[in-house]
């Protein structure tokens, strides 16, 4: 398959003007201007999409697509009460509902243009879902407990669910990993007994750490709303706390989980440079979240001071229950206008450098750049076609800023992985999102007060 438009978009290298991509049996064969590409390769299928850009798919380095119900349904709340409001409502779905929600969100998934996803889920119906999307990935388990009799079992529970689910998945597009929540919600010798397990294998890992100040503060000074309420909402109350004087960084650090071979860090917004310095020498990735964090009230991650030291850094939407949408366009937008208004002083981000954010440096995070992220020969066709004909797009003189500043997920014309298109023009090929109406109705029904 030959696919051509006004612009494509290598990440590696410059972008092409009228220029294709050449697709074969799920790999990029050939990049080029549309001209060579027409002569070298005449009897190729061909698809022009015209005035868009050709680019590789998005990385989206942090999703809940089991939330996705919840979008709108607690809205305008800061960050712990937003977290006790949804977990109150979380017992009124049943595993069905979980399941629909899941393919909700991996149908907005493609259709934002995101082909690789990082998935948080305790459910596992991420699995499923972005299985049968046809997304590539990593889907952690996750697991928490503030029970230090409770760690052995849940520990045991979650990697039999990530051998199950490694059963149900094809290992070379979705792989499986586990995922402790956090600071607030693991007693420390769960996070011991997870880096124990893990040792010195591969294992996908993933922590929220250091996202809101009640964090910060139950760590190091033993006692906020989220430390206290959420802890009694969960079942923990009787379970002692004590402060560590220690940022929540430096408290995870101790009990080995960021030492281990492949971690993922999400929102990593209260951190110093002491705490910087030390995910950079673990050589932790960070997935920076912007909306969700401004939308809830949680902060700005310090992303200039994690580019500055090259560290793995991308760019995760979160979901929707958090962030209300998955574009991906808005992600960067807003990403890059929140840096430029509140940390100044770190840096003037361009357009091009948050779409390397939104591509190949979320792969590297993820150590998937040998895979995706660029379009070059011999990497595996993940791809998307973006629409910048409208009136608020043209003239487009620089396609990374029209990508940018101007597009939407609407725009979205194509999406392909593996060389297999789920999203064409408007149409779902793997997914069908509107036999689903009635089911998305009846289920926010059940979470709406």
């Amino acid at each position: 398959m030959l696919l051509l438009a006004r612009y494509v978009l290598p990440v590696s290298g410059p972008h092409i003007e009228d220029g294709g991509v050449v697709v074969h049996d799920g790999s990029i064969v050939a990049v080029g201007p549309r001209s060579d590409l027409l002569a070298a390769y005449p009897d190729e299928e061909v698809a022009d999409y015209g005035l868009a850009a050709i680019m590789p798919g998005f990385v989206d380095l942090h999703t809940h697509l089991e939330y996705s119900i919840f979008r709108g349904v607690v809205d305008d709340l800061p960050y712990t009460q937003w977290k006790m409001e949804v977990h109150r409502r979380e017992s009124l779905l049943s595993e069905q509902d979980w399941a629909d929600s899941a393919r909700l969100g991996a149908a907005e998934a493609i259709r934002s243009g995101i082909t690789t996803i990082a998935d948080v889920t305790t459910s596992g119906v991420s699995v499923d879902a972005a299985r049968d999307a046809g997304l590539r990935g990593v889907i952690y388990r996750e697991i928490s407990t503030m029970d230090v009799d409770a760690v052995d079992a849940e520990l045991s529970a979650a990697f039999a669910d990530m051998e199950a689910w490694a059963g149900r998945v094809d290992g070379g597009r979705l792989l499986i990993g586990i995922a402790p929540h956090s600071p607030y919600t693991c007693h420390p010798r769960l996070f011991q007994a997870i880096a124990d397990a893990v040792g010195d294998a591969d294992t996908r890992v993933a922590i929220h750490l250091a996202g809101s100040r009640d964090e910060y503060d139950f760590v190091r000074y033993g006692s906020s709303p989220l430390g206290q309420d959420f802890r009694m909402q969960s079942g923990w109350g009787e379970e002692a706390w004590m402060p560590t004087g220690v940022s929540p960084v430096r408290y995870v650090y101790q009990w080995g989980v960021l030492d281990l071979k492949n971690v993922l860090a999400v929102h990593c917004v209260h951190v110093d440079d002491d705490d910087i310095a030390i995910l950079d020498r673990a050589d932790v990735s960070v997935a920076y979240c912007a909306r969700c964090n401004a939308k809830l009230g949680m902060g700005t991650a310090p992303l200039g001071a994690f580019m500055a030291r090259d560290m793995r850094v991308g760019i995760g939407t979160d979901s929707p229950a958090s962030n209300s949408t998955m574009d991906f366009f808005d992600e960067m937008r807003v990403g890059l206008l929140i840096q430029r208004g509140m940390r100044p002083d770190q840096g003037f981000y361009s357009s091009e450098t948050f779409v390397r954010l939104a591509t190949v440096d979320g792969a590297r995070a993820l150590h998937l750049d040998h895979l995706v992220g660029t379009l070059e020969p011999g990497k595996r066709a993940d791809i998307i076609a973006v629409d910048l004909s409208h009136s608020y797009q043209v003239p487009t003189q620089n396609p990374y800023s029209a990508l940018v500043h101007t597009s939407n997920q609407e725009d979205v014309l194509m999406t392909m992985v593996d060389g297999r298109v789920l999203y064409d023009r408007g149409r779902f090929v793997t997914l069908d999102p509107e036999s689903m109406r009635e089911r998305i109705e009846e289920m926010r029904l059940k979470v709406r007060d």
